[in-house]
């Protein structure tokens, strides 16, 4: 059994930044942040240690769980577009032009039934499909906590009248290989990142869209440098593909004990399943020594 134990006097923890990926790592199957890891992430952030939550999601759909935190936190959100604070202070957005979307949906015509848009405003909107027949195979629990977001608009490119944040094509595993196979013979390679997430349990296969040069690794040196925090100070918490430029900046990459085999062959501490405390876990190995008076799970 992992044992987590709560700071009680100050010490000075060997990091400053905690930077931890929410799907797969800090939610557990359920979906919910376990009480063990919310301790964690707080006894962590009352030591001194920065915390931002690194996802795939869009803002407003990550920000119930980092208010759930119970502190303080910032948010790189849409895999790197996106960073904000949990309190709406944004630090800086990097939007895909709507000239590349235009030709992204129009190169990849045959998917647009797994094509989502997202845009950075409030409310119905923020989500643009053109159809949601093929999403509903694969994300069904998705779309129906995103209804009141989403818009329909057909065809999908008259939406761009303004930058996205990104494009999203999401299906199973098979589908999302081939897709991925047609747009790396695009034209327009250089004008884009694409980062993939993939669950092989749910046969489940997201490929993210967005500006060149844009990932959550890119976005956390950005907030690094800007802050004057040494990559050796920073520690990275995934599970995913879409981690692995995060991962590979921080000085104290961890990797998830439910990620890929894959992912777990590039020499990084391995910490516990989402399902067993995975960042409680990998919190205590790194600040043990300072750690004191153990939480019931």
């Amino acid at each position: 059994m992992w044992v987590l134990t709560i700071q009680s006097k100050a010490v000075k923890p060997p990091i400053r930044l905690l930077v931890t990926d929410i799907d797969g790592t800090l939610l557990n199957p359920s979906f919910q942040i376990s009480q063990r890891d919310r301790a964690a992430l707080q006894a962590a952030y009352q030591s001194g240690i920065e915390i931002i939550l690194a996802t795939g999601r869009r803002h407003d759909y990550a920000l119930p769980v980092a208010r759930d935190l119970g502190i303080p936190v910032c948010m790189i959100s849409s895999n790197g577009a996106l960073t904000r604070s949990n309190s709406g202070e944004t630090f800086h957005a990097d939007r895909l032009p709507a000239s590349t979307a235009r030709k992204l949906v129009q190169y990849m015509d045959e998917y647009r039934g797994h094509a989502v848009l997202t845009f950075d405003r409030p409310g119905h909107g923020a989500l643009v499909l053109e159809r949601a027949d093929e999403l509903h195979h694969s994300i069904s629990r998705w779309i129906q906590n995103n209804t009141a977001y989403i818009q329909y608009v057909v065809p999908l490119e008259d939406a761009l009248s303004e930058d996205p944040i990104q494009a999203m094509y999401c299906g199973s595993i098979a589908r999302m290989e081939t897709l991925q196979k047609k747009l790396n013979q695009a034209d327009f390679l250089d004008e884009i990142t694409l980062l993939r997430t993939q669950y092989d349990s749910r046969d489940l296969c997201i490929l993210d869209i967005l500006n060149r040069e844009c990932s959550k690794g890119h976005a956390l040196r950005r907030w690094a440098e800007h802050h004057g925090i040494p990559r050796e100070q920073i520690m990275a918490i995934g599970d995913n593909y879409n981690d692995l430029e995060m991962l590979e900046f921080a000085g104290l990459p961890v990797i998830m004990g439910n990620a890929s085999e894959e992912l777990k062959q590039n020499g990084w501490t391995v910490t516990a399943s989402n399902a067993e405390n995975g960042v409680a876990a990998a919190l205590e190995q790194i600040l043990g020594a300072g750690f004191q008076a153990p939480i019931q799970v």
